[in-house]
């Protein structure tokens, strides 16, 4: 992990979820099946670990323990991206597993946000952005 205060694991749910403020980053970490049961539930911890941050701030998601994701999981991601795109900053995916990595190449999502594929070159490259 990388350097920054790492807020507590929140087990509530099927997910885990977890962020970390960065300077000029916001990593959040996410492990379990992103669906239609839980992407509220991300949707709202996204609200939350941003909550009084620069919204222009980029936002790394550590994917690397996220065996699924359907089409409302990779809805709250692109609303974090639009969001954060409208405010000067971009949203990055990092150590996606296989089914999730088709997913973006299939639906053509990677052509609108990062994908990397390790957190760190996630965050290294975020940080290039400023």
């Amino acid at each position: 992990m990388a350097s920054g205060r790492r807020r507590p694991d929140v087990p509530r749910g099927p997910l885990a979820l977890a962020h970390t403020h960065l300077p000029a980053v916001t990593l959040i970490a996410v492990a379990g099946e992103l669906d239609f049961a839980t992407a509220g539930e991300l949707e709202s911890y996204i609200e939350r670990a941003r909550r009084d941050r620069d919204r222009g701030e980029h936002v790394v998601f550590d994917l690397s323990e996220v065996p699924f994701i359907d089409s409302a999981g990779l809805r709250v991601l692109l609303l974090c991206a639009s969001e954060t795109r409208r405010h000067g900053g971009e949203v990055r995916l990092a150590a996606l597993r296989h089914a999730p990595s088709r997913l973006l190449a299939v639906t053509g999502v990677r052509a609108h946000v990062w994908v990397h594929d390790t957190v760190q070159d996630a965050i290294a490259a975020a940080l290039g952005a400023r």
